[in-house]
């Protein structure tokens, strides 16, 4: 009876967050259809005219260029995920090494502080200097995942209860088999934070560097092209698109973070 009500529950749960999802989509149509209209300006087209255009984006590519667009996509999407790959194979060991070592922590601190606040698209044009512009674009994702990810995974491990620590030691873990059965679980959740965040910056990133560099050919370059020709319906297809990679990349970071959560027994 109690798995039951559960299951219930669950799906009541469900329908609510589909129907609030859209409620809002639907009002947020309407809100920009009146804005389109009555500010009669061509730099803000109908949301009929904009989708319009993606659905023949899609279909037909781009006229300009006579590019896909896939091609466009698939563009994006491979900086994107050099950037967020060298960010996680680079802040996830560090932040557990600074969080458990308090010197190496105090040491790095002051340069992690001096570097952080710096926007990663203000980097773009030394890394396209420096490595040219796809090892370039890669490195401002890079660098716009990194410190959410680190510092978040450095809270993380001084979020770790003491006690639990203190228990495997008297037990006779050792430092190598508490780092591996302790730290690393016990930090999983903010390292899936810290993904979230950095994907959503990871994102503005790689289409801020395609703005800024034309080359580079993604989805941000296509924006780019459009606006300078004025189709601006075109122009926001593409912010469309852009916006439907970035909720399906976190969500794929949620979706993991579900699975790995249930199967260590762990709240999501």
């Amino acid at each position: 009876m109690e798995l039951k009500y559960d299951k219930h529950n669950k799906y009541h749960r469900m329908g609510r967050s589909v129907l609030i999802t859209a409620l809002s989509l639907w009002l947020f149509w309407w809100a920009w259809l009146m804005l389109s209209l009555f500010a009669k300006n061509i730099a803000i087209p109908t949301p009929m005219d904009t989708f319009g255009a993606l659905m023949e984006f899609i279909r037909e590519g781009d006229v300009i260029t006579g590019r896909s667009a896939w091609d466009y996509v698939s563009s994006s999407l491979t900086k994107f995920l050099e950037g967020f790959l060298l960010a996680f194979v680079v802040a996830v060991p560090l932040g557990l090494i600074l969080g458990n070592f308090k010197i190496l922590q105090e040491l790095a601190t002051p340069i992690i502080e001096v570097l952080r606040p710096i926007a990663p698209i203000a980097w773009a044009p030394i890394f396209i200097i420096l490595f040219r512009y796809n090892i370039g674009a890669v490195m401002v994702v890079f660098v716009g995942i990194f410190f959410p990810l680190l510092t978040n995974i450095i809270f993380g491990v001084h979020k770790i209860d003491k006690t639990l620590v203190d228990a495997a030691k008297t037990l006779g873990a050792s430092n190598g088999q508490i780092f591996v059965k302790i730290l690393v679980p016990s930090t999983i959740p903010y390292i899936m934070n810290g993904i979230k965040v950095g994907l959503g910056i990871g994102w503005m990133c790689i289409v801020a560097a395609e703005l800024y560099a034309n080359p580079l050919g993604g989805i941000g370059f296509y924006v780019a092209n459009m606006i300078t020709n004025s189709a601006y319906p075109e122009a926001y297809a593409g912010l469309i698109i852009i916006a439907v990679l970035g909720l399906l990349t976190t969500g794929v970071a949620d979706l993991i973070h579900r699975k790995v959560s249930k199967r260590m027994g762990m709240d999501a």
